[in-house]
């Protein structure tokens, strides 16, 4: 099992280690409730470097990632990210992702942990015809996640930029706890703010370290995978091998926005023709009418108790106290208000379908 390069200090912390995507990871620390909570009012840290990062670089660099995404990277200017998804060749999802125009000729590509081979191989395939550069530097780089409502405010003293004028998926290149050249990105998966900071292994302590100095009087707390699941389930963030896979196409999954045909790319002229037809089951989300909590693999029932479909995710919402859920149904029951039951255990529940966010950040 691969470790990050921060193991040793979330273990000296106290932290419920757990194998996630090949690597020991810090799950808790103090409890999912009071993580997220943190995370939602205040600032906390997260060590995602099992994360994967791909380089692409060249004058073709822009044709290769054109080709494997399905969002238009055109639009990229240096210094935006963008999000996006990897398509196959029958329909469903490689991988989703982010894309960042790091120079005018180079591309950093940042995929899921558990995918980073599959995603590699797949990018390589069709790198053949292109021949661009290509460099996975995943083992040699750290990221952290520094998110909540204080973050801004909390980090600015270890910045010379303007931090508070980073605009959502935007990012610069610079200092950061005393570190040169760290990315310095307003990305996130929670929903509540704050940045990723992408730095050298040889770094991440310093940096780590440095946060925490910095953050000690906003109450900054370091934050685990249980949390981050919590809160970005209530914002409905796909989660890769969850709710979105290798048999899911993205109109199905609703990422029709990130699927854009103003370019020829992997599988386009199916996906093309899928976007003209009504899909047969759509990834809703839905909350629980009385008490429950709904889990992946629990069926989705009808109000006879037929199964109609599945639940991909779902947990006890911290923020709002009740069972929150995503899965795929049938289209009929896809209308936001459409009544539909989730199967647990003996009990059918009642559930309301919703359009997410769940919860409404102020």
């Amino acid at each position: 099992m691969k470790t990050t390069a921060l193991t040793e200090t979330h273990i000296a912390l106290g932290a419920k280690m757990v194998p996630f995507a090949g690597y020991n990871m810090p799950v808790s620390y103090e409890g999912v409730n009071a993580e997220h909570e943190t995370v939602r009012n205040g600032v906390g840290v997260f060590d995602v470097s099992h994360m994967g990062e791909f380089l692409i670089e060249g004058p073709k660099a822009l044709e290769l990632v054109q080709k494997v995404t399905s969002n238009d990277a055109s639009k990229l200017t240096v210094g935006k990210a963008q999000y996006s998804c990897m398509p196959n060749e029958t329909g469903g999802i490689v991988d989703d992702l982010i894309v960042y125009r790091v120079k005018d000729e180079t591309y950093l590509l940042v995929v899921n942990a558990s995918n980073i081979e599959k995603d590699w191989e797949h990018i390589s395939k069709y790198n053949t015809a292109i021949g661009t550069e290509m460099r996975n530097i995943s083992d040699d780089y750290s990221l952290l996640a520094i998110q909540g409502p204080k973050a801004v405010e909390a980090m600015q003293s270890l910045s010379s930029h303007d931090l508070s004028a980073i605009k959502f998926y935007n990012f610069v290149v610079g200092d950061f706890a005393g570190i040169d050249h760290v990315i310095i990105s307003a990305t996130g998966y929670t929903g509540s703010g704050g940045f990723e900071i992408y730095c050298k292994n040889s770094e991440v302590q310093q940096v780590w370290d440095k946060v925490f100095e910095a953050g000690a009087a906003y109450g900054i707390r370091p934050i685990g995978l249980a949390a981050r699941d919590t809160l970005r389930l209530e914002m409905g963030y796909c989660l890769y091998g969850n709710d979105i896979d290798d048999t899911t196409s993205p109109f199905e999954a609703g990422l029709g926005w990130i699927t854009k045909f103003t370019k020829d790319f992997v599988n386009s002229e199916a996906l093309e023709d899928e976007k003209r037809r009504t899909p047969d089951r759509k990834l809703v989300g839905f909350e629980l009418d009385e008490k429950g909590i709904p889990r992946q693999g629990y069926a989705i029932v009808d109000g006879q108790g037929k199964k109609v479909g599945e639940v991909t995710s779902g947990t006890m919402s911290p923020s709002m106290g009740k069972g929150i859920g995503l899965g795929y149904v049938p289209t009929v029951f896809s209308e936001v208000g459409s009544k539909i039951h989730v199967q647990i255990r003996k009990n059918r529940v009642p559930a309301t379908v919703v359009k997410p966010p769940f919860y409404k950040t102020s």
